[in-house]
């Protein structure tokens, strides 16, 4: 009876999400969700991640504390994050591309592990780790918000490097 409560407590705050991205008509937010790629508006990343990447939130608010969110995250090739942390579970599949992860506070390629497309990947909230794309990439990224990058090391935050312009 607990396990089914809980899933029903995940179903109802997955359903009753603000969405961004889904199909016109709606009705309420007891409806289910549908989501088609050509319906996807991909926006500008937040200014936590560096420049060049593109976001679009599916379902929820990352940004809210005890709501749940899938958001896809798309990264040009090459494209690198810095060490950082989350302060929840980072949960990511890779949908296109391949994802090169790697554990630790300091950003060593030697060290890095290939996610090709179909790969999922769980980073429990405080572990330190990087990340880099290996040709156009695109994540899923679900959990329970609230999702933030907090960065190893202060001076790859590019929120940081804004403040300097």
């Amino acid at each position: 009876m607990k396990t089914f409560l809980m899933v029903v407590g995940f179903l109802s705050l997955l359903t009753g999400s603000v969405l961004r991205g889904q199909e016109k008509g709606h009705a309420d937010d007891s409806d289910h969700v549908v989501v088609k790629p050509d319906s996807i508006k991909w926006g500008p990343a937040p200014p936590s991640l560096p420049p060049g990447a593109k976001m679009a939130v599916l379902v929820g608010d990352p940004s809210k504390p005890g709501v749940a969110y899938v958001m896809r995250v798309k990264l040009p090739d090459g494209f690198k994050v810095p060490p950082h942390w989350h302060p929840i579970d980072e949960n990511a599949t890779v949908l296109k591309g391949t994802l090169l992860i790697g554990k630790g506070e300091k950003f060593d390629a030697a060290t890095m592990q290939e996610m090709p497309a179909g790969s999922y990947m769980r980073m429990p909230k405080t572990m330190r780790h990087f990340a880099m794309a290996k040709g156009e990439t695109v994540l899923q990224l679900h959990g329970v918000g609230p999702f933030a990058i907090n960065y190893v090391n202060a001076a790859d935050d590019p929120r940081k490097k804004e403040e300097k312009r």
